[in-house]
């Protein structure tokens, strides 16, 4: 299994407590192909194999590498919590579990979850556990190969396809636990207000402290640099426990502001810190600055009860007509799709530098940010965005729920892909990288007289987004189906790889009425006037020494495309991408461009996302390979869409 904790850093940089152990690496873990273990008492004996967490059983890091169906697996860990931490809660958070998660303490259940992309929390006191106290950690995840689940790009079928990959089960995030006080602060809400220079925080608390109260400091800057990359990486071999204390100097950061509140007459004590005038940076690309936030709950006497770091950017979204502003100004957006995939340790980036890797690539490309694509993606790589100014759309996972083909019910998402997308809100909402978000994707469903199950379940989302982040526009399924009629922005996705009919297919823009995928198909309200993207396009199939030239992807004779279908008599199961497979490089940098000079010389069009940034294993359409390595000229790429957009040239109106 190797040596070291894997991924040490700490999991969630947007609050942080000093005391913290980070439980990554060796575990006990068993297969439950027949999902009896309960029944046969994996509950309370020792497991028959070992497993690297947090890398899911599916992947080669893992130790284990098998690529079956998993109906059930187990893990196991004995833990001795620290006996520094007197007074405090030890909680253990699991950052995901794919995807119905079970924990026990001794025995005694504490936690059950259900979803593969949120965070799994609970109190080891549940079980009467504490500091001192030695404790046996058992996680049972169950990941049924069949019904509507939230599966994202996950295949369904034994083998990986088009453009569904390798399944990942089980937990897939670093495992860790946190000292945490009785009465704590749950989490924070934090709304930029950049038009009155200030940053309104909203601090949830697990119970309110009579006579206490909660102090907010803003330093001028974060401190962030590659804080957080450590610590929890010094220590022991595979199977230790680093007890992960942070020291960093406080002593450094400059407090420009502060505020404070009662902590006994709200549940949710709100304060608004107002930024001096010289001390007012606004958050964007260009300067991604970053504020430091310290929160603290005090009691009567003074004495801090608890205390977390965080950060913020200070920064403002809206729409005007159809434009999308970044802190009053036009923004164009140029993105790429980006799945979050890795050869070796599939969803589980390999290090946290890997994350980081990833938005540079993109930089180096010549695109502004991303679009996190069926997959909800690691704080980590959040964090990273925030301060290396990346712009990103926040997105579910929401493929999986599709129960037949033809008229009628075809889609029919649960109650707890809504359940699962308030978490994905709650935990990201403070993130400044995030300028928008996409609950749902390629949702397919005709609009008829019967309200359908996708109705209800798009709608929801969509109201849920905006009661707890009002802050952002939404897309209310990004592509194909647009079911909300008041959905802050509409988009299409067409995989066309002709350029002159590419143009043709957007013509329509100009008169108010755009390209909407699958023409022919009664499946989306009217637009009406919002900011339109095109938020896929491209998918170039570039497989040197690939299968075949013929005809591929899912591309139709129309421009429209429907992901994971087959070119015929075309090996995709080893390469493919949409459209013909271009022959040699330079063809590919000549379709690139004039696909990309077709939305850049639209001046309606708001912004474009590209297909892809890397290839992901069969789906060999990406501007780097799969492992990162160099497949195209990175500056090549970015020259042909560095070029001013005819939307950025509009006179203000």
């Amino acid at each position: 299994m190797g040596s070291g904790v894997p991924r040490p850093e700490h999991p969630r940089p947007q609050l942080v407590r000093t005391r913290w152990l980070n439980l990554n690496g060796e575990w006990e873990f068993e297969t439950d192909r027949g999902d009896s273990g309960y029944e046969r008492g994996l509950v309370s004996r020792p497991l028959s194999g070992r497993i690297l967490v947090p890398f899911c059983p599916e992947s080669t890091a893992s130790g284990i590498g098998d690529e079956d169906f998993h109906e059930a697996v187990w893990y196991r860990r004995t833990v001795v919590v620290p006996a520094s931490w007197a007074g405090a809660d030890a909680w253990l958070h699991l950052g995901a579990v794919d995807h119905d998660a079970t924990v026990w303490a001794n025995g005694v259940e504490i936690a059950r979850h259900r979803g593969g992309f949120t965070p799994v929390s609970a109190p080891l006191s549940r079980a009467g556990v504490g500091p001192g106290d030695t404790v046996e950690i058992v996680v049972r995840a169950r990941d049924p190969r069949r019904g509507p689940q939230a599966r994202g790009k996950q295949a369904t079928s034994y083998a990986r396809s088009g453009c569904f990959y390798t399944r990942t089960t089980g937990i897939w995030q670093t495992v860790w636990l946190e000292a945490v006080p009785p009465v704590h602060v749950r989490r924070l809400h934090v709304s930029p207000d950049l038009a009155g220079g200030a940053l309104d925080v909203s601090i949830p608390l697990s119970g309110n402290l009579p006579g206490g109260r909660v102090v907010v400091e803003v330093t001028r800057d974060a401190g962030l640099g590659d804080a957080g990359a450590g610590p929890g990486d010094d220590g022991g071999g595979s199977g230790d426990v680093t007890d992960c204390t942070d020291d960093a100097d406080a002593g450094a950061a400059v407090v420009i502001a502060s505020a404070t509140t009662r902590s006994d007459l709200d549940l949710a004590p709100r304060v608004r810190i107002t930024l001096p005038e010289p001390e007012i940076r606004p958050w964007s690309p260009g300067d991604p600055h970053l504020y430091g936030l310290v929160v603290r709950l005090v009691d009567r006497d003074g004495e801090v009860v608890d205390e977390l770091a965080s950060y913020a950017g200070l920064r403002s979204i809206s729409v005007h007509g159809n434009e999308i502003r970044l802190n009053g100004e036009r923004l164009f957006q140029r993105l790429v799709l980006d799945q979050g995939y890795w050869p070796e340790t599939l969803m589980t980036a390999p290090s946290d530098a890997a994350l980081e890797l990833d938005i540079r690539l993109g930089l180096a490309a010549g695109f502004d940010g991303a679009r996190l694509h069926q997959k909800v993606f690691e704080e980590r790589y959040l964090y990273h965005a925030d301060r290396l100014g990346y712009l990103v759309w926040g997105e579910f996972g929401d493929w999986g729920a599709k129960v037949r083909e033809g008229h009628g019910e075809i889609q029919s998402p649960t109650a707890s892909f809504v359940t699962q997308w308030v978490e994905v809100l709650q935990r990201d909402v403070n993130h400044p990288s995030i300028i928008g978000w996409c609950p749902l994707n390629e949702t397919e469903q005709d609009l008829a007289d019967d309200i359908t199950v996708l109705d209800d379940v798009t709608r929801a989302m969509f109201l849920a987004t905006k009661a707890i982040d009002p802050t952002r526009p939404v897309i209310d399924a990004s592509g194909w189906s647009h079911r909300v009629p008041e959905t802050d922005v509409y988009d299409a996705h067409c995989y066309e790889q002709r350029p002159w009919r590419f143009r043709v297919l957007m013509e329509g823009l100009a008169a108010g009425e755009p390209l909407v995928d699958l023409p022919g198909q009664d499946w989306s309200v009217p637009y009406a006037g919002q900011p339109y993207l095109v938020s896929e396009y491209g998918g170039i199939w570039w497989a040197p020494g690939g299968s075949g030239d013929a005809s591929g992807g899912a591309e139709g004779q129309d421009g429209t495309h429907a992901e994971g279908a087959h070119a015929d008599g075309t090996d995709q199961d080893s390469s493919w991408g949409y459209g013909q497979r271009v022959r040699d490089l330079d063809e590919l940098y000549s379709r690139y461009e004039g696909l990309t000079r077709v939305l850049l010389d639209d001046p309606g069009v708001a912004g474009y996302c590209y297909t892809q940034l890397t290839d992901v294993f069969q789906e060999q359409n990406g501007i780097y390979a799969f492992d990162r390595s160099p497949k195209l000229d990175a500056s090549r790429i970015a020259a042909i869409q560095r070029r001013p957009a005819a939307y950025e040239q509009v006179d203000d109106r």
